[in-house]
């Protein structure tokens, strides 16, 4: 056992106590810094949210309530999968941060009721689009009533004369009937109104024109059938209502809906009842119309037209107009490809382009091409609103 002054033991080891612990070697702290192949150093892992209100800011700045955020976050391609990429469990939750994070100052106050009352259509607004929805009906119900009761008193010119002018009041009540309510559309329908012009003249006259033609013709004026045109207007009122009743209802999911995924299947029945309802409504007018009218046909082709100009106008009036104009557009083309076919099978060696028109009228009549096109058109058409009007953006309000 050695001792303390022991010479083998180097003087700076007997200087120290006993009782001192060795130190260790310092350690420096790790830094989260990371470099990148250049050499430049990078922080570790941001807060994503804070990115996403970044390339969000205007929108986020101008929403005036969390379920504006999450339909434009919705209509940017996000989705509820994505959404935990930011630790959220659905674009709604994330929707409310962000609405959150926004400073309130930036942010202009939403116009509408006072606190404590329940958001929702003003009765004198209602009752206003209302009117103006039966206006387009009113027209042509007064106008078929003054040709009834002048039948064989007034001249053709001076019945033409009437026939008209209660088509151009038709036409302006119907016209300011789109301007306002349900069925007014945020922006222009584009070339909308006169592919439904065609639609409807093809209506009237169409199938006159379709027989002749079939028959070596066409050998002169043609009678029309004003019948659909009267029901049709007639059902004005009928489709704002069932827009408004499908708008009113798809927002008020939205605003209790906890995902994207919810919200769609939720709307997805109502789109399907507000159609069912319109067609409902829309049956007994054009049958009423006919049978007013002196008509006896069944009125599927103007049913499918109604029905097509129903969906239309609803994807319009939530910002999707591309949609119903394409829709129209095919429509209008396989109704005037129809009469082309025929006339173009009399050329030498054309004869079997007339051959699915023959079989076609054959099997349904000159009204089935007009009800296959506008039924083909409406049944796509309702295809694709079913997607769209599921998406959370297209209930957003302007």
């Amino acid at each position: 056992m050695t001792r303390p002054d022991d010479p083998a033991i180097p003087a700076s080891a007997q200087k120290r106590p006993a009782s001192a612990p060795e130190r260790p070697a310092e350690i420096r702290p790790r830094t989260t810094a990371r470099r990148t192949p250049g050499g430049a150093s990078r922080r570790g892992p941001a807060d994503p949210v804070k990115t996403l209100l970044h390339h969000h800011r205007d929108l986020c700045e101008r929403a005036v309530d969390p379920l504006e955020i999450a339909a434009g976050l919705e209509a940017h391609g996000l989705t509820d999968r994505t959404a935990a990429r930011y630790r959220h469990r659905d674009v709604f939750a994330l929707a409310e941060e962000l609405y959150a994070r926004v400073p309130p100052r930036t942010r202009a106050p939403a116009a509408g009721p006072t606190t404590g009352s329940v958001p929702g259509p003003d009765a004198d607004a209602r009752a206003a689009w209302t009117l103006l929805a039966l206006l387009p009906g009113a027209a042509c119900l007064a106008t078929a009533g003054v040709l009834r009761v002048t039948e064989g008193v007034l001249g053709d010119g001076t019945r033409a004369l009437v026939t008209v002018v209660g088509a151009v009041l038709a036409c302006l009540a119907l016209r300011a009937c789109l301007a306002r309510g349900p069925l007014r559309a945020p922006e222009g329908a584009g070339r909308a109104g006169m592919y439904g012009c065609w639609l409807l003249s093809y209506a009237v006259y169409g199938e006159e024109l379709l027989a002749q033609v079939m028959t070596g013709g066409p050998d002169g004026p043609w009678d029309g059938t004003p019948a659909p045109l009267l029901g049709l207007a007639a059902a004005v009122a009928p489709a704002a209502w069932c827009a408004h009743l499908f708008t009113v209802h798809a927002q008020r999911r939205l605003a209790g809906s906890r995902a994207l995924e919810e919200f769609g299947a939720g709307v997805r029945p109502l789109l399907l009842a507000s159609v069912t309802l319109f067609l409902g409504a829309l049956l007994p007018l054009l049958l009423l119309a006919d049978l007013g009218l002196g008509g006896s046909g069944t009125p599927v082709a103007a049913a499918c037209l109604g029905v097509l100009f129903f969906v239309a106008r609803l994807l319009a009036a939530h910002g999707l107009p591309e949609p119903g104009t394409a829709a129209l557009a095919a429509a209008c083309a396989v109704e005037a490809g129809a009469p082309a076919l025929v006339l173009a099978a009399r050329l030498p060696g054309l004869e079997p382009l007339a051959q699915p028109v023959n079989a076609l009228v054959s099997t349904g009549g000159t009204g089935a091409v007009s009800a296959l096109a506008c039924g083909g058109a409406a049944v796509g058409l309702l295809l694709h609103a079913a997607f769209a009007l599921s998406r959370a953006s297209a209930h957003t309000r302007s």
